[in-house]
Formats: structure tokens, C-alpha cells, sequence
């Protein structure tokens, strides 16, 4: 499984393999009992993990930014119910988070999805881009996704 087909899926928890995508929607398979279904676009919203950016002081940074520093870390990581936890935990390994525009909920989603990656081995890769997509940016994908 790679990280370049990996999303996440409003109004449904974990992370998801993009299998196929239609029109209206897309065929996901969860990373947590690897059952597959359709999903539709007309109730959720599909954002991949490559284009989630994260707000920090400085520059805006991409998620896996973020998760490369996790796993160089040699913290564990703390209990996904201890706000208070994350916070610190948050502060030693990548202080440069914004902590006003990065909610609670949004560090709870990074220490889950960090886990499931790692509880299935997934690297931490980005997908190479295409020639064609190298010159075009993101122009054609829309805004990339904030946490």
C-alpha cells in the first residue's frame, strides 16, 4: 500500500485506500478491516493525505512533514483521549504547529492516522509526480487541504 493512495473520508473514521474513483464518488477500502465500499461524493469528502498542509508558525507544511518528524521522535506517542497530552507531545516533537489554527481534533486525527500508518507499515513516501503534472502545480486539484 502506498501513501499517495491513502484519504481520508468525511463523517467516517481512519484512513482509507483509494481503490478507484467515479464521478460520484470513489471505491475506498479502510485500512482497519480492509472492507471496500463505495463512497459518495454527494455526502463526504474525500481529501488525500498528500495535499493536507498543516499550519505552523512560519510557512504552512505538508502532513507528512509532520509525520516524518513523529517518527524520528523518540517520544511515545500519547493517548488519543489526553488533549492536554497531545498538546505536549505535539510541542516537543514539531513546535512549530500553530496551536490556534491546528484544533484539538485536528492533532487527535495526526496521532491516529500516524498510528494506523505505522500499525501497517506504510512509508512515509511521497508519490513521484507525473511530467505532466511536475509543470502544471495544483492549478487543476483545488485548494489543498488544511489541519
Amino acid at each position: 500500500m502506498e501513501y499517495g493512495k491513502l484519504v481520508a473520508v468525511t463523517g467516517l473514521p481512519g484512513l482509507f485506500e483509494l481503490m478507484s474513483s467515479k464521478s460520484d464518488g470513489g471505491i475506498v477500502r479502510s485500512l482497519d478491516d480492509k472492507r471496500t465500499k463505495f463512497v459518495s461524493t454527494r455526502i463526504h469528502q474525500f481529501s488525500h493525505l498528500e495535499s493536507i498542509e498543516v499550519y505552523t508558525i512560519r510557512d504552512n507544511v505538508n502532513l507528512i512533514d509532520v509525520f516524518h518528524a513523529m517518527e524520528k521522535s523518540t517520544a511515545t506517542l500519547p493517548d488519543e483521549k489526553d488533549t492536554k497530552a497531545i498538546k505536549k507531545y505535539f510541542d516537543q516533537v514539531y513546535p512549530d504547529m500553530d496551536h490556534e489554527r491546528v484544533y484539538d481534533s485536528d492533532r487527535k486525527k495526526m496521532i491516529k492516522w500516524f498510528a494506523l500508518l505505522k500499525k501497517h507499515a506504510i512509508p512515509l513516501v511521497l508519490a513521484e509526480p507525473l511530467e505532466g503534472e511536475a509543470a502544471q502545480g495544483d492549478s487543476d486539484h483545488g485548494e489543498p487541504g488544511q489541519v
